[in-house]
């Protein structure tokens, strides 16, 4: 039986030659065969999009959101494309006004909203570059774009005020307009007027631009669409150049991704939006609902409390990173806990029942319609009942997770791979092929992939399996990041961005992520660990809420900082006779040895080598993501500062595993 490609080789790969090292073949989508399918010269900028969206689906529904009335969140309510064109055009009026020039720099601070995209457009039909400000990238970042960006004007969200307000804030003082998403306070207002700021609630800015009407100045394909800052995991935020050819290239090209699928996008599709604007893989999911004519409903701010909204909402579609599937995973195996034997078992046959036809190739839909009825409709309720698609992004989700979603969930489940620098995706998974399960997929369509060596970590991928550092060109990769030449130099060499990602290219095309290039470090016997990889392994573990793997060339061992999860540990502790605190529970050496025990065979059902086992770890009772400082926009770890936070107890611990090897 032959193979089904899913993504073709374009060109072959060469040796490394001079010190260089080796390039694996080029890889395309089968629809970018002979070529990237040709550009639509009527959607090619981000304005073109959204106006051709408004004429072809006026009426319909397109951003929704709560009010908190009475103590409690009430039901959607709905803005039309009409009626979100009609704010877009006042907002972008207003804005020139104000004597605001294409080419400007427009900052946006807050969470989504209708009016964070009403914003968005207007900078879109007036030629104006939107630059999200995000305050997780760390305390400094959004002083540091305002300089750094040299913006102007911020629209802003009401409890994010106070920020751009504080002296901390040094740069503010270059602003000339702030628009508040709702209201502003007496006080507010006072303390803007006093730094020379112009202040604006919603509908006063509104009101402006009904009384100063002014025509759209539209831009070109190869205009900044926006500048969108990222953090490394160390140093300052970067700004990444977007065109509106990237924009819409991403947006077009899933549009040719979904036509070879039985199961089409309609206009009542409804995405819940819960992962920032402020990030590439909500903005670009958000421009392709507006280009379908779809709905998108933001969450009420509160994550905890995201299942209340989608109850309310009832989507069809859910994008989030591996933690939140992690913890939909989390909540399902504690509700199985607590059935009787009988159901439980029941659960687990029906689950295997349904994954045997899924493997032998059923789609999910039809694999088993009696466990879907009996067992995983109250999964699919869990999300809101109606959820046809879910996609993670952001990070690998770890095969078990994945594969539970895929038999449980009752709608399509696929791995996305890309970063703001390629616009979103790079590559894009199929639904309903488990030889994906694990991967990220083929090429996207205007994309090209191929993997080049790292041989100071051991890939090559001109090896079987091919591995290395997987480099991208296309219609959607960026063109260089913002006042920063010698880092635009150091990432894109001959047209080709180096993501800093390592990837296995399998037999089929697809792309597996397996490394991080600066995540990999060597022990002392010579062998090579890849903590990434280590800590997604160990993290599903149900007693783990967060881990934090870590080794050095001078040690055998590994060794790693533990976040117990707290329902877990509290069940523990009432099973062993133990009270107190998640503080009090994490002293205990009893609760240290069963979490190093549950590791050791999180490591066996992994099948880990045995320089992979983490020898000792040390407890601690809060997440990492309670100090910004820690960890990135992402929740991806700044290794070297949770190492300058734990020195001493990893220190410590290392001398107590010595002192007991030597025994």
């Amino acid at each position: 039986m032959s193979m089904t490609m899913f993504g073709l080789k374009a060109e072959e790969g060469k040796e490394g030659k001079n010190g260089q090292p080796s390039i694996g073949p080029v890889y395309r989508n089968p629809i970018a065969k002979n070529g990237f399918p040709p550009a639509d010269p009527d959607l090619s900028t981000a304005w073109q999009l959204f106006r051709s969206a408004v004429e072809k689906y006026p009426g319909n529904r397109m951003l929704g959101w709560r009010d908190f009335k009475d103590g409690k969140w009430g039901p959607y309510n709905w803005k039309t494309y009409k009626e979100a064109y009609e704010e877009t055009l006042q907002t972008g009026s207003a804005l020139r006004a104000h004597g605001i020039e294409p080419g400007a720099r427009i900052g946006i601070y807050g969470a989504n909203c209708p009016q964070w995209i009403v914003a968005m457009e207007a900078c879109s039909a007036h030629s104006l570059i939107c630059v999200p400000l995000y305050d997780t990238l760390g305390p400094r970042a959004v002083d540091f774009i305002i300089e750094h960006a040299e913006i102007d004007i911020v629209f802003v969200q009401d409890n994010k005020v106070k920020e751009i307000l504080n002296s901390e804030c040094t740069h503010a003082k270059r602003l000339k307009l702030l628009v508040c998403f709702t209201s502003l306070q007496q006080e507010e207002k006072d303390k803007a007027v006093s730094m020379s700021i112009k202040p604006y609630s919603w509908n006063e800015f509104l009101n402006m631009g009904k009384e100063n009407p002014s025509e759209p100045s539209p831009p070109q394909p190869l205009d900044i669409c926006t500048i969108m800052y990222t953090s490394g995991t160390s140093g300052e935020p970067k700004g990444v150049i977007l065109t509106h050819e990237n924009m819409t290239a991403s947006v077009t090209g899933v549009d040719h991704f979904m036509e070879r699928f039985e199961d089409k996008m309609t206009v009542d599709d409804v995405y819940i939006s819960f992962l920032p604007l402020a990030h590439i893989l909500d903005r670009m999911i958000e421009e392709f609902f507006f280009h379908r004519g779809a709905s998108v409903g933001y969450f009420h701010g509160n994550i905890n409390e995201i299942q209340e909204d989608m109850m309310e909402l009832k989507p069809t579609f859910l994008a989030g990173v591996p933690r939140v599937y992690e913890k939909v995973h989390e909540g399902v195996l504690k509700a199985l806990d607590e059935l009787n034997p009988f159901r439980r078992s029941m659960f687990h046959l029906l689950y295997n029942f349904k994954l045997k036809w899924m493997n032998l190739g059923h789609k999910q839909k039809y694999a088993s319609r009696l466990a879907d009825l009996l067992a995983f409709r109250k999964v699919k309720n869990r999300l809101g009942g109606r959820i046809r698609l879910i996609v993670s992004g952001g990070a690998p989700l770890s095969s078990e997770v994945e594969e539970f979603l895929r038999v449980t969930s009752c709608g399509f489940v696929l791995q996305g791979y890309g970063l703001t620098e390629t616009c979103g995706l790079a590559t894009i998974g199929h639904p309903d092929e488990m030889c994906m399960l694990g991967t990220v997929g083929p090429p996207f369509v205007f994309t090209e992939v191929r993997l080049e060596g790292v041989p100071e970590m051991g890939y090559d991928p001109l090896e079987d399996p091919p591995r290395g550092e997987i480099c991208v060109r296309g219609r959607t990769t960026f063109t260089g990041y913002y006042k920063n030449p010698e880092l635009t130099k150091e990432v894109i060499k001959d047209g080709w961005f180096h993501t800093g990602d390592i990837g296995e290219m399998m037999p089929n095309g697809v792309v597996k992520i397996i490394d991080r290039k600066k995540n990999v470090i060597k022990l002392s016997q010579g062998e090579y660990v890849a903590m990434e990889y280590l800590e997604k392994v160990y993290g599903i573990t149900p007693i783990v809420e967060d881990i934090w793997v870590y080794g050095d060339s001078f040690k055998s061992m590994l060794v790693a900082i533990v976040v117990p999860h707290e329902g877990n540990a509290k069940k523990w502790a009432d099973q062993n006779g133990h009270k107190g605190s998640i503080p009090d529970l994490c002293s205990l050496q009893e609760l240290n040895q069963y979490i190093l025990l549950e590791l050791k065979s999180a490591a066996e059902r992994n099948k880990l080598r045995g320089f992979e086992n983490i020898k000792g770890v040390i407890l601690e009772p809060q997440p990492f993501e309670f100090d910004k400082d820690l960890v990135t926009a992402t929740m991806k770890k700044r290794r070297e500062r949770l190492l300058k936070r734990y020195k001493v107890e990893i220190d410590s611990l290392y001398q107590r595993l010595n002192a007991a090897a030597k025994r």
